[in-house]
């Protein structure tokens, strides 16, 4: 008898969502500038890029963002496929609603509760609230040194963590983003 091997089905890492969105504001980015912007091994960004494209999230042989399959996937598949895991009250750094620029776009009636911000946890973060944990672990360090990317992040976070006011609100504005590209061109 002759053993067939099956391949392991891949998945998606919370980790490719953020390289993702780094080539949708830097496409077709080497892989040693995007392993050097999001802090990790050129290896670690290799395969997030392969697991990106087995997902058809970008194009074939290539690092280009397939930006609808990428929208669909941020605004319906991303708070199933990595749900919130929230703890404690913390210090951090500021993400969901909590980061001004996705705060801003809402209406003090959709937030949760506006007293109690939401943060990656974080030792020298100036912000303090509930504990949201960062869809990959250097993602603190990572948006100090690219804001962009900290309010597309904050944005899918609102969106893994909203009520559903929150989720179509910051849903449109991402799909603008992704749509139009993070610097608003197509």
């Amino acid at each position: 008898m002759v053993r067939l091997r099956v391949p392991s089905q891949p998945t998606l890492r919370p980790f490719d969502v953020a390289v993702a969105l780094r080539l949708l504001l830097e496409p077709e980015d080497r892989y040693e500038p995007l392993a050097e912007a999001l802090a990790t091994s050129t290896s670690a960004v290799h395969r997030a890029v392969a697991r990106l494209q087995g997902a058809s999230l970008l194009r074939p042989r290539s690092r280009t963002v397939a930006r609808p399959a990428l929208r669909e996937f941020l605004l319906h598949g991303v708070r199933y496929a990595f749900p919130p895991v929230r703890g404690q009250e913390v210090s951090g750094v500021a993400t969901a609603w909590s980061l001004g620029p996705i705060g801003d776009l809402l209406q003090a009636e959709q937030v949760p509760d506006l007293s109690h911000g939401v943060v990656w946890p974080d030792e020298g973060g100036t912000a303090r609230g509930e504990l949201l944990v960062p869809l990959f672990p250097g993602a603190s360090r990572v948006v100090q040194r690219d804001p962009r990317l900290h309010v597309l992040l904050a944005a899918v976070d609102a969106v893994r963590a909203g009520s559903s006011p929150v989720r179509r609100v910051i849903g449109d504005y991402l799909a603008e983003r992704i749509l139009w590209g993070a610097d608003g061109t197509r």
